[in-house]
């Protein structure tokens, strides 16, 4: 399971840890990924989304069927 969003495409960021000394090591800002299971009613059948927390917002905004619709425009979803 790759780490990104399957509606709003987020993906984990590179960064660095800073010490005190200011010496700089390499590190990943991952995102906050979960999987979940919805109800899709158009379709009538459920669905395995893994989401990050913006995701489900969005979802719970503007509903299943059109954040789906959005991220397949933006090829997002990959299945």
């Amino acid at each position: 399971m790759s780490k990104i969003c399957q509606i709003t495409g987020k993906k984990a960021q590179s960064g660095n840890n800073v010490a005190h000394s200011n010496v700089r090591t390499k590190r990943k800002f991952n995102v906050n990924l979960f999987t979940k299971k919805f109800y899709w009613v158009e379709q009538d059948c459920w669905k395995n989304l893994t989401i990050s927390a913006a995701g489900l917002r969005l979802i719970n905004k503007i509903g299943l069927d059109a954040a789906l619709k959005q991220a397949a425009e933006k090829g997002y979803l990959n299945s």
